[in-house]
């Protein structure tokens, strides 16, 4: 048989109340065995004591004991406290004759007085091996003993009564620590288990693909940090299975096209529609080129995902690199007519990086420029470092991206649906790895609005420490 939690939860708290109430029985038992019932022998002993010299003297004046010999109202007599002086009738407004507190609990009918020789004199007869003596010293001799019964031993069907009492209120308070501990577990089951169990059934159904379940917080406790929790881990699972679907619809998109061209000029040159000839082979070659940038991008972005792209680390002149891939997009943005303006102090920063993911990661910035920014616009490019931070800007002149979008320019196959798209070779991969490469060098990247009118990123990048 399976138990749930709730089961669990109820075992578990009736047995721990179960076994208080035994433990406090057990003491309450103890504590008045050998706690309470001890107070009254050693009140009894210390009363004891003190009728030592009152039996001396009685010895002394008659010579033996055979005055009080079977005779109880001798022996009460001598057992009796000794009275105030001031004690008279009590309607005289004097102090009345107070017995002890040993008194009380039956003092006298648990004495006994024996002979010298331990012989039963007067008293309870019923005296034994536990009873405590004490000797009557006359002249330095002990002419007899004085015994005590433990009130244990008399006590007697009161006792057991008494016992009987304490065990069935025992009883009674299992009973309703029992019933106490099942109304606690109903009442945390209500409150405390019904939302793990709403939980429990929540995470089945998002194991079993259903991304868009969400629970009810109901508390701001643990559970209720739990549950938002949960809602948050649903949410991004949801929103990256949607990521995946339209990842694998950008890449059969976006392989289809180039192939597809291929297709058709491969088509019309079996057909003679095209000569064979140096421009139809330049096509053929420009859509493997296409083909073999849109499958270079996406192994590296796969491999900067998953965080196996190799890293050498060390100094990087960010001044150098950047004059040299300025001079490779050099006549790239004069067909344009795009005049560059950089700004790059000497000397330059110096990062901690790659030298040839940083490369790549400025190639790709350049090239999102140059291919979106409108012919006879304008790049300017700005280098500086702050606080153990180098930054370089990227402001470009229009078409510019809508600020709403500008947060999903990152996003892989991500491309914004306005002018500044015109040019539609890319595949919109090059700033996701852009992205990638920056967060594996401990930087950052982001998109504004720029004032030229187009596109400003600002990439920062820790500065190298120094020797």
């Amino acid at each position: 048989m399976r138990f749930g939690i709730t089961a669990k939860l109820f075992v578990t708290i009736v047995a721990t109340s179960v076994l208080i109430a035994i433990a406090v029985g057990a003491a309450a038992r103890f504590n008045f065995s050998r706690g309470f019932l001890g107070y009254l022998n050693d009140q009894g002993v210390e009363r004891m004591e003190g009728l030592l010299p009152a039996l001396a003297a009685a010895y002394h004046e008659h010579g033996n004991w055979e005055f009080i010999r079977d005779n109880p109202r001798a022996w009460f007599h001598l057992l009796r406290p000794a009275a105030p002086e001031s004690t008279s009738d009590p309607s005289s407004g004097t102090r009345p004759l107070v017995f002890p507190n040993s008194d009380l609990t039956g003092f006298g009918l648990r004495l006994a007085l024996l002979d010298e020789q331990h012989r039963w004199v007067v008293g309870n007869t019923e005296v034994d091996n536990d009873a405590l003596h004490r000797a009557v010293v006359v002249d330095g001799r002990a002419v007899g003993w004085l015994a005590l019964i433990p009130i244990q031993h008399v006590t007697g069907a009161a006792d057991l009564r008494f016992q009987q009492q304490q065990l069935t209120a025992t009883w009674v308070i299992i009973g309703l620590a029992v019933l106490l501990a099942a109304g606690v577990a109903i009442l945390l089951a209500h409150t405390m288990l019904s939302p793990i169990k709403r939980l429990a059934a929540a995470t089945h159904q998002l194991a079993g693909g259903d991304y868009a379940n969400r629970v009810e917080i109901t508390s701001s406790d643990e559970i209720g940090s739990l549950a938002e929790d949960f809602n948050r881990l649903a949410h991004a699972l949801d929103r990256n299975e949607r990521m995946r679907r339209g990842f694998m619809a950008d890449i059969s998109h976006e392989l289809r096209t180039p192939l597809a061209v291929l297709r058709a000029e491969l088509e019309a040159l079996e057909d003679g529609v095209r000569p064979l000839n140096a421009d139809a082979v330049h096509g053929l070659q420009l859509g493997v080129e296409t083909l073999n940038k849109l499958v270079d991008d996406l192994y590296e972005l796969s491999l900067s995902d998953a965080g196996a792209l190799t890293y050498r680390m060390g100094p990087v002149d960010l001044g150098a690199l950047l004059q040299e891939m300025l001079r490779r997009f050099e006549e790239r943005y004069a067909e344009k007519r795009i005049l560059i303006d950089a700004a790059i102090p000497t000397p330059a920063p110096v990062v901690r990086g790659d030298h040839g993911r940083l490369r790549q990661l400025l190639s790709n910035l350049l090239e999102n420029s140059a291919r979106h920014t409108a012919e006879g616009g304008r790049l300017r490019i700005s280098c500086h470092s702050q606080d153990g931070i180098a930054q370089i800007d990227f402001q470009d002149s229009t078409p510019g991206v809508p600020e709403a979008l500008l947060p999903r320019l990152f996003e892989r196959f991500y491309r914004v649906n306005d002018a500044r798209t015109r040019d539609r070779s890319g595949a919109g991969l090059g700033l996701a790895i852009c992205r990638n490469i920056t967060e594996a060098h401990g930087g950052t990247i982001d998109a504004r609005p720029s004032p030229l009118g187009g596109l400003w990123i600002s990439l920062r990048l820790p500065l190298e420490a120094p020797t």
